[in-house]
């Protein structure tokens, strides 16, 4: 680890150690790079500290709990405790080493990476101020900055003791009740999982519907679990103000009686701030959302940008996927370059909702001849035997016969979704679809009744 304050020369310096920008400074130095890894915060980013890790271990276990529960439909009789005690010591001490990135850090370092602490700033082309060290990066530089939660600017709000999802996965114990603000992925995970383990929940959404990135079908059919769950949603609501007594929140709602709950957890959304990178240097515009690139992951001459603020989704997979093109530029290695029309997205509530390319109104707007076939997986077999809800809805592009867009939702939805990502990436034609085997009976075999209401 770099640890002096004199100036740092290398080829090549990457600016975020997420998953993506881990990758990439990992395979520039196997390949016999100088790297400079420069992170402000935990080194391996949000995904293993606060996000997708930690908080799938908390979704397994209130799963665990649910399944638990249904015992008494199927089997027998059984008495369920929840123990969040359990949960927050697996996070803590299994998933997080307590937030400690040291293991990562030496992981980096062992690959030939120099790891320097703090947070950069591009002062010239190739040039970063690091905490008022010098970087210098003779081949270029990968931004790779991710995001932070974004607080809604709802008055009182940010001066309240609010949870993100940060706040949320470090909880060593389940509030009496809480108040969720955000339908999308997010929220509606943290939403049941709480609500599992003994919370009571109110989800308030401004948007009409949850999910609004997904299929109307997606959100309609997590809508009711969460209704026969006891988790309130409130949809089309709009927060006017918030208040903290020193017990509870307090959030006033237009044209609404206000909510109440002992904690509020924000779930709106990310933010990135492109200014204080300092890519204007590089004249880019430091007022937007993000950052454009080409398909080699290129922001200007010497410049690359992956992940979260390339716009093209706040996934791990996607910073992963995008570290390989932006290597394979960087190091000279012949790649096409990235293709998005195949890129997969899990909500891993109950049921599991997976989707990849567009939703049916997405490629509408976008003037194609839509087909669209679903199929209930209660129709199922498999579904009928776990007495399980779900929906596949697959979107087929009727000029080319080749599906742009499906839906896996249920039991193992993102699992589900494996077979129908191959299909949209690979353009396959529906009628070599159709004449698949499909294993019976799982739930994928729901694909093959998709197909054929397609047809009709």
């Amino acid at each position: 680890m770099v640890l002096a304050a004199d100036a740092l020369t290398v080829d090549v310096a990457v600016v975020g150690l997420g998953p993506g920008g881990e990758a990439l400074a990992t395979r520039l130095a196997q390949a016999g790079l100088s790297v400079a890894g420069i992170e402000s915060r935990l080194v391996g980013g949000e995904c293993p500290y606060y996000a997708c890790v930690p908080t799938k271990a908390m979704i397994r276990a209130a799963d665990v709990l649910a399944e638990a529960r249904r015992v008494p439909d199927f089997a027998g009789t059984a008495e369920v405790h929840a123990d969040w005690g359990k949960v927050a010591a697996r996070v803590r001490e299994e998933i997080t080493d307590n937030w400690d990135d040291q293991v990562a850090v030496d992981r980096l370092v062992a690959a030939g990476v120099e790891v320097v602490r703090g947070r950069a700033r591009i002062t010239a082309r190739g040039e970063l101020d690091v905490d008022g060290r010098v970087v210098r990066a003779r081949r270029g530089i990968v931004l790779n900055p991710g995001t932070d939660p974004a607080v809604p600017p709802v008055p009182g709000l940010a001066d309240t003791p609010l949870w993100t999802n940060r706040e949320a996965v470090k909880a060593t114990v389940v509030p009496e009740s809480l108040i969720v603000i955000g339908g999308g992925p997010v929220g509606c995970e943290f939403a049941q999982v709480f609500s599992r383990f003994g919370a009571k929940v109110t989800l308030l959404q401004s948007n009409e519907r949850l999910l609004p990135g997904d299929e109307p079908e997606s959100g309609a059919l997590l809508a009711e679990r969460f209704a026969a769950e006891h988790i309130l949603v409130k949809t089309g609501v709009k927060i006017t103000s918030a208040a903290h007594d020193g017990q509870r929140f307090t959030l006033e709602l237009d044209g609404q009686d206000p909510v109440s709950a002992a904690q509020v957890l924000v779930a709106a959304g990310r933010r990135s701030d492109l200014g204080a990178l300092g890519i204007g240097v590089y004249g880019l515009d430091e007022s937007g959302r993000g950052v454009t690139v080409d398909k080699h992951l290129r922001a200007a001459d010497g410049l690359w940008a992956i992940g979260d603020i390339t716009g093209e989704g706040a996934f791990t997979h996607m910073s992963m996927y995008q570290a390989t093109i932006a290597a394979d530029d960087i190091l000279g290695v012949d790649n096409p370059g990235a293709v998005y029309r195949a890129v997969p997205r899990v909500t891993f509530t109950d049921p599991e909702i997976g989707s990849v390319g567009l939703t049916e109104a997405a490629a509408r707007d976008k003037g194609l001849n839509v087909r669209t076939g679903i199929a209930q997986i209660s129709s199922s077999t498999r579904g009928f035997l776990h007495k399980a809800d779900g929906v596949i809805k697959l979107i087929e592009d009727a000029d080319r016969g080749v599906l742009v867009g499906a839906t896996s939702a249920g039991p193992t939805g993102g699992e589900v979704l494996g077979a129908l990502v191959v299909a949209v990436h690979a353009q396959v034609p529906v009628d070599e679809l159709r004449r698949m085997i499909y294993a019976y009976p799982t739930f994928h075999r729901a694909i093959e009744t998709a197909l054929a209401d397609l047809r009709s």
